[in-house]
């Protein structure tokens, strides 16, 4: 909790008239511990005694009533009742104590989530451990105020801490701490945490005092002097200022303080007015949202505001009033969110992940809302705020871009009767305003959230809308979106039984609807199928179980005539048409099946084949169906679980099942209206509209391991292996998740312990070749793993596969990686000793790799020409080939640097001619300025002129022209010089026969053109540098001139040109004064 500095002023003013200076003698001003003083201990007492009436007075009076109302009532209160009533004020329970210092508290929300939270470092749990290893001391009570001192141990990186805690309450609530620590957090420090519990647990170990106006009262004049001059004393420094300026207050007649009756005092409790609630730091609230908001769902700020929603979830579900002040003080930073405007004016939408928190946001108001014991002026309040935020523009839509798509909450508006341009504005809190025109008084609902015995049999089954069906279990017609609400909001606000019988009586009622559709069904009556049910069972799908009350049928709440199998079998049937139903794709389904629940297989044997049959030929109100609608939520862990428990009995009907949960019709491509060429999923009930899932992730990921379920089950089954392969192949749309598919069917096809199934490695490598497919024209991080393990895959399913892939290379990879990775690969000799090739084998394989080549050096020249020279080399004619096309590819697309790589190679393998031919080349496309000394093509520039000059003569007179037009830079140029004037050109010549010619001469061709060029280019490369020098570079420009001289030195007249340019330079330049003199000191 972000503690403040001073205690809050005191919330109410006591003054006692009633008191006369006779009540006043013998009263003790001293104190007595929490225990103490004529009362039983309640539940922390050691004798078996029963409660005094006093205790119990107190206790209720303790709760319900402020202190203020006591004392109003009752002109004079007895000491001991004051003291039972101040005991019993302070919260006796430490859950809500938890509730607000640890985000998580081990609720089911904290299970469900998966994450791996370190509770010892939780507030609640740290507080346990200072109060267990006896940190807490110095805790007093004073009326309605609790104080003590927490000492944090000292640990090696930090010294011992000693905290002040104080803490108000009242009606057994906190309603104020303060903590010397400084923590800024929305929830309570481990310090308050420790001496809030030090009080619950050794309530007999708090010395407890009257509130400190009521011992005020028993001093006379002298004493109440000595009091406050001793406290003026005490603390001096502190409080001394503020002493006097009260003094000076009082004294004066006409001061505000005068005119009030009574005093402030911070023990005394709450008044009449103060709202009864937890402390919670609004501030800080504001702040951390608003922080989360602003990292924009990174460093875990999208889990920080989910765990924040789930803190709120948790308030209701406890009945606490903060759970709707926390929310409202939420969604006021959500609201003031500046990318809510960025958005509205780019036109962009907002990203999937705070799209979901906004879509929490709204659920939450609509359970708030339906609080079935809300107070009307509350619900008037909350509709006023939510229509408030409606109104702003920048209120995000129902549903995203689709916003005005949606059935309103309370109607149930057949989808399309309302054109775009007549549909309201419907944002992500209309169904909260909506819902505050819900009641819960209708005498029907009563009856279903508040009995168990269900026992009317005044049914008539030809009746719509009756209200119980053939057994008497009751009936709820009610729009379903609406009702799954109130069961939402039941649980939501701790009603768990009334939320399950609400939920039975739902579930019943679409079944009923469900089995009429059936026979219309059945009776080929297929344009006469309604799509209301599409829509509701999705819904209620959704809701009850996004709220786990699959989890709720346990025997604590439910009716002992239901425990047994009868139940048990109708719970498996619920869960089967919430599981089984046609679901909108507005929602999600996240299906956790607690196996705990299902007692022995054997006695569900006879559940499973029954219903599931019924599933199957339930048309398209079941998920399981013949045909489904298009925006069906697929069942893939349902069928997963379903497909586990059959597949020993009923294989038949296992792999049924699974096959037909495998669709994903929403990510295919729509087919017309009356387009019958996909007989198994029919028109969109939602129409042109695709819908917006945020865990399309999750589903896609299901549905994988569906299949691989199936795929484990069906190895050496070559009949279900294909058709699981057909199944996947037209389903399943994620490259990830079919290549995932693929390595898990290899895995299992590959086992160590058996010989390799061969049909399962051929499955493998068709969904290997269909990832490599649907990435071929993508972009995929994966994709060279990909590549390399589909060579992996057809090695192990035999040669004609590897010559498969080679010779269809261009629909499966790039040119780059068919000669980089394929063909190479298959060529390694690891490859060959794996499989066992004999020479013919090995030749056909090898004549494949070089045709894939040479296609591919064709295509791409520039990134695949030195692979394909490789793959050619034993082959003289393909060789030559490749060869060619690199020579055609030169003058056109390729670069210089790729030019002098395959000109090294050829070197290398043994063809001079042909790299000089093709450094040659590339000298025409490079261009080297003055100042690129440090260009990394230097080392090739330096390589082809060495190999021109060990060539000869001639060779080396060819390049030297291109290499002085593409070179500018004069210490590049002067070290090719210098290396060729020291050895005899076509000293290393063709057929190595050694020359034994002369040196070439600097004043001949062709070493005269690139001794002058060198010279031109010092000159040149001077004047640019001394445009911009600056003093710090003169001995690296001094030293500049000295290379240069060593160059002008080479020419015959190379001194007198020398001499002639620093003369120059001298007269150009002699503003420099400095830089001249330097010059002039080293070479005159």
């Amino acid at each position: 909790m972000a503690e403040r500095v001073q205690q809050p002023p005191a919330k109410r003013l006591c003054c006692r008239p009633g008191y006369s200076t006779t009540c006043r003698q013998g009263q003790r001003a001293g104190g007595t511990v929490c225990g103490g003083s004529g009362s039983g201990q309640g539940g922390s007492s050691k004798t078996q005694s029963p409660e005094s009436l006093l205790d119990i007075a107190a206790r209720k009076v303790a709760e319900k009533w402020p202190f203020q109302r006591v004392e109003e009532r009752f002109e004079r209160i007895p000491e001991p009742v004051q003291r039972r009533i101040v005991y019993w004020s302070f919260p006796r329970s430490e859950r809500e104590i938890c509730m607000y210092s640890s985000f998580n508290t081990g609720g089911e929300e904290s299970a469900s989530s998966g994450e791996n939270v370190d509770e010892t470092r939780l507030p609640f749990r740290r507080g346990i451990a200072l109060l267990e290893s006896g940190c807490v001391d110095n805790v007093l009570q004073v009326g309605f105020h609790l104080s003590g001192t927490v000492t944090e141990p000292a640990t090696p990186s930090e010294p011992e801490i000693v905290c002040s805690v104080a803490i108000s309450f009242d009606r057994c609530k906190i309603t104020s701490v303060t903590c010397g620590c400084g923590n800024k957090d929305i929830f309570y420090c481990a310090h308050v945490v420790a001496l809030s519990l030090y009080r619950v647990r050794r309530p007999e170990q708090v010395k407890l005092h009257l509130p400190i106006s009521e011992t005020l009262f028993q001093m006379n004049r002298d004493q109440l002097q000595k009091f406050v001059q001793y406290l003026i004393t005490v603390h001096h420094t502190e409080v001394l200022p503020t002493a006097q300026k009260l003094a000076d207050e009082i004294l004066s007649q006409n001061s505000e303080i005068n005119q009030v009756h009574g005093a402030p005092d911070p023990t005394a409790g709450a008044s009449v007015d103060d709202e009864n609630c937890w402390h919670l730091d609004e501030e800080q609230v504001q702040e951390q949202v608003k922080l989360f908001l602003s990292q924009g769902g990174y460093h875990g700020s999208g889990k920080q505001l989910n765990l924040l929603f789930s803190k709120v979830r948790e308030m209701l579900k406890m009945r606490d009033s903060n759970g709707a002040r926390m929310l409202t003080l939420i969604t006021e930073q959500f609201m003031a969110d500046p990318r809510l405007a960025l958005w509205r004016q780019q036109g962009t939408t907002m990203t999937d992940k705070y799209r979901q928190l906004w879509d929490e946001l709204g659920a939450l108001w609509m359970c708030i809302v339906l609080n079935p014991h809300c107070k009307l002026e509350q619900k008037a309040a909350w509709l006023r705020q939510l229509k408030k935020w409606n109104s702003v523009d920048v209120c995000p839509l129902e549903d995203g871009n689709h916003g005005n798509e949606l059935p309103n909450l309370t109607n149930a508006l057949p989808q399309g009767a309302h054109d775009s341009g007549t549909r309201p504005h419907r944002t992500v809190f209309t169904r909260a305003i909506e819902a505050c025109d819900l009641h819960w008084q209708d005498s029907h609902l009563q009856h279903i959230i508040n009995d168990d015995l269900f026992t009317n049999y005044c049914y008539h089954d030809n009746t719509e809308n009756s209200l119980f069906d053939s057994r008497g279990w009751p009936l709820w017609h009610e729009h379903v979106p609406t009702a799954c609400a109130r069961v939402d909001a039941l649980r939501s606000h701790g009603y768990p039984r009334e939320a399950l019988r609400l939920a039975i009586a739902i579930v019943n009622t679409l079944r009923r609807q469900q089995q009429k559709q059936l026979e219309v069904f059945r009776n080929h009556k297929k344009g006469e199928f309604k799509t209301q049910m599409g829509c509701i069972a999705g819904r209620i799908g959704f809701l009850l179980l996004k709220m786990n009350v699959c989890r709720l049928p346990t025997m604590q709440h439910l009716p002992q005539k239901h425990h047994g199998l009868l139940f048990v079998h109708f719970t498996w049937k619920w869960i089967t048409l919430l599981v089984s139903e046609k679901m909108l794709s507005v929602f999600t389904l996240d299906l956790q099946y607690d196996q705990t629940m299902m007692l022995e297989r054997n006695r569900w044997r006879y559940a499973y084949n029954t219903i599931v049959v019924f599933e199957v030929e339930c048309g398209p109100y079941s998920g399981l169906g013949e045909l489904i609608y298009r925006e069906s939520v697929p069942m893939h862990t349902f069928a997963k679980y379903l497909f586990t428990c059959l597949l020993p009995h009923d294989a038949e009907l296992a792999y049924k099942i699974a096959l037909r949960a495998m669709r994903l019709p929403v990510l295919e491509s729509m087919a017309p209206s009356g387009d019958m060429s996909r007989p198994h999923h029919i028109v969109s009930v939602v129409p042109n509209r695709y819908p917006r899932w945020f865990t399309l992730s999750h589903i896609e990921s299901q549905q994988c391991e569906l299949a691989s379920t199936m795929l484990t089950a069906a190895k050496g089954d070559a009949r279900r292996l294909e058709t699981v392969l057909e199944t996947i192949q037209k389903n399943i749309h994620s490259s990830s998740h079919i290549f995932k598919l693929a390595q898990d069917a290899f895995k299992i096809a590959t086992l160590m312990d058996s010989l390799p199934d061969i049909t399962l490695l051929k499955v493998s490598l068709e969904l290997g070749l269909q990832v490599m497919r649907m990435t071929l024209s993508t972009l995929n991080w994966r994709r060279r793993e990909m590549v390399r393990w589909l060579v992996t895959c057809a090695t192990e399913v035999g040669v004609y596969a590897l010559d498969s892939i080679m010779q269809s290379w261009f629909t499966l990879f790039t040119p780059t990686e068919a000669t980089s990775i394929v063909a190479t690969t298959v060529m390694s000799n690891s490859t060959i000793v794996r499989l066992h090739l004999d020479c013919h084998q090995q030749e056909n394989l090898a004549s494949s790799a070089r045709t894939l080549a040479l296609q591919c050096a064709m295509k791409d020249p520039q990134n695949c020409a030195l692979s394909a020279l490789t793959l050619c080399e034993k082959d003289h004619i393909a060789f030559e080939t490749a060869y060619q096309i690199v020579l055609d590819a030169a003058t056109t697309g390729m670069s210089y640097t790729q030019l002098f790589t395959i000109a090294r190679y050829m070197e290398h393998r043994g063809y001079p001619m042909r790299a000089y031919k093709l450094a040659t080349l590339a000298m025409v496309h490079l261009n080297l300025s003055y100042n690129q000394d440090t260009h990394p093509a230097i080392n090739d520039v330096l390589w082809a002129c060495a190999l021109s000059h060990s060539l000869g003569k001639n060779e080396l007179a060819a390049i030297i022209p291109l290499v002085v037009k593409s070179v500018k830079c004069a210490t590049v140029l002067s070290d090719i010089l210098r290396r060729c004037t020291l050895t005899t050109p076509g000293m290393v010549a063709l057929h190595s026969r050694r020359n034994s010619g002369k040196l070439m001469s600097l004043d001949k061709a062709p070493l005269r053109q690139l001794l002058d060029a060198t010279i031109g280019a010092y000159i040149n490369t001077t004047h640019s540098r001394l445009t911009h020098i600056s003093p710090r570079h003169y001995s690296e420009f001094i030293e500049f001139l000295s290379k240069a001289r060593e160059t002008f030195l080479m020419a015959h007249d190379g001194h007198i040109q020398f001499t002639q340019f620093i003369d120059n330079l001298k007269q150009i330049y002699k503003g420099k004064k400095k830089l001249m003199m330097l010059v002039r000191e080293r070479f005159g």
